[in-house]
């Protein structure tokens, strides 16, 4: 990936002018089945781009309550668009189209106009949970039919793909727009991409101009997204391999309570008092095993191309001689 870093050819990205960048931009827009891309800094940004390109001021938008662009987005829906979220329980921050009935406000001027659902895929705070094709199938019928726009936070998207077998095809032609994380399992340092229709990203272009999101040579950062894309995908099953792997063992240990379903790359797994998340993470760190807080009493795992066999069998060897966590 660095060497594709150091030859890539560039220029100026705000005039459309960088090669690597386009190159980038036309194969994730072709892979998705779609017209157009946008190339953006974060997944953060091509979220709240599509939020605002999808709704106006005033407007109301449809997520589950454990949605990253709800919980994790700095308040962007509001402060970037000006819409409020309704926000729906469903298991694992997975929704269907039987939980969205009598969620669409009546076109009075009351009301919030609703505009626009987001699918998050994997779903991050729900243990990278993943979506049946035909619930987003089923979804996108649901949304054509009550006029409302489709957009997905596809930050793991790569790694719902590689799980269920489903095509890139498939998941695009149910959305108007998706989020596609080029880091994360993928292994570029920075990048996300917005796809969609070209007069689509010729709005959200307009819109990351107005975020900052505009960028010179910036390449160099495509070409390791571009390599990410044809070089990493497939190998994403060990990390769900390594997951798993985690799961069964946090299963076994005494101090850990409850332990979330794994799909993918995500751990996330309940301590029993007296230990708290915060107690939990210094104690394992400790024992050279690193981690992240995910509530008063929960953990997360992820696993990524960078753990290595070795670290991965010291991982399991220690959890799995910690009967108490002291």
């Amino acid at each position: 990936m660095q060497e594709a870093m150091w030859a890539a050819d560039v220029g100026d990205a705000v005039f459309a002018e960088d090669p690597s960048i386009n190159a980038l931009q036309d194969y994730a827009a072709a892979m998705f089945g779609h017209e157009a891309a946008l190339f953006c800094p974060s997944g953060t940004q091509t979220n709240q781009i599509a939020i605002a390109c999808h709704t106006v001021p005033g407007d109301e938008l449809i997520c589950s309550d454990l949605a990253h662009i709800y919980l994790y987005e700095g308040g962007g829906i509001a402060w970037n668009s000006g819409v409020s979220a309704r926000t729906l329980p469903a298991a694992r921050g997975l929704i269907k189209t039987s939980d969205m009935h009598g969620q669409i406000n009546p076109p009075d001027a009351h009301y919030a106009r609703t505009s626009l659902v987001s699918l998050e895929n994997t779903v991050n705070k729900g243990g990278g949970a993943v979506y049946a094709l035909k619930d987003m199938q089923d979804m996108a019928v649901f949304c054509k039919q009550n006029g409302l726009a489709l957009h997905l936070d596809g930050a793991r998207i790569f790694n719902a793909l590689v799980a269920t077998g489903d095509s890139a095809q498939d998941y695009g032609a149910c959305f108007d727009s998706l989020s596609v994380c080029l880091s994360k399992g993928l292994g570029a340092p920075v990048g996300s991409l917005l796809i969609g229709s070209k007069e689509f990203i010729k709005k959200a272009h307009r819109r990351r101009k107005s975020m900052g999101g505009g960028m010179r040579q910036a390449g160099f950062l495509a070409a390791a997204g571009l390599y990410a894309l044809q070089n990493h995908v497939d190998r994403l099953l060990i990390d769900h391999m390594h997951a798993k792997a985690l799961g069964e063992t946090l299963r076994n240990l005494p101090w850990v309570t409850h332990v979330a379903e794994v799909e993918t790359n995500i751990v996330i797994f309940q301590v029993a008092a007296p230990l708290t998340s915060a107690s939990a993470v210094n104690k394992l760190q400790q024992k050279g095993i690193h981690c992240f807080a995910f509530g008063p009493d929960k953990l997360r795992f992820v696993t990524h191309l960078d753990n290595t066999a070795a670290q991965m069998d010291f991982a399991l060897a220690t959890l799995a001689g910690l009967n108490t966590l002291d």
